[in-house]
């Protein structure tokens, strides 16, 4: 079952520039920024809500968030819903025919169990589902 938004992920040439519309133009607060090597991005989350901007920039030319910056600019780059069991989310796109770009999740930021669901199933939006370390 889909609990909520999660984040909304912007990807970013430079969290450090960015960071500062986030905070100094709208007013929020830096949560923390931290590195996910698999991913090769580095991660910047800013709470709104029960939801968060999670600012994304690639740390090197392979990662999959700087091919989306050279093909459509920095901007958002997906949508994440936090789930209750990523597994049975996962079967049920699946199900539904989604085309799933992660078959079985994976860790993510903040240590998350994530997966994707690939756009042309999302009718153009890269939809993240999300399963939180700490979900009881």
């Amino acid at each position: 079952m889909i609990l909520k938004i999660d984040h909304l992920g912007i990807a970013v040439k430079s969290i450090e520039e960015t960071v500062k519309f986030y905070t100094e133009a709208l007013g929020l607060q830096l949560d923390h920024i931290e590195e996910v090597e698999d991913q090769m991005v580095r991660v910047a989350m800013i709470p709104i809500g029960e939801s968060k901007f999670e600012l994304l920039e690639p740390t090197c030319p392979e990662s999959p968030i700087a091919a989306t910056i050279e093909k459509r600019g920095e901007g958002v780059a997906h949508l994440a819903l936090t789930v209750d069991n990523i597994e049975e989310a996962l079967a049920q796109a699946k199900a539904a025919g989604c085309r799933l770009i992660d078959e079985t999740p994976r860790i993510g930021a903040g240590g998350s169990k994530i997966a994707f669901i690939h756009p042309k199933s999302g009718y153009g939006v890269l939809v993240e589902l999300c399963e939180q370390h700490n979900h009881i």
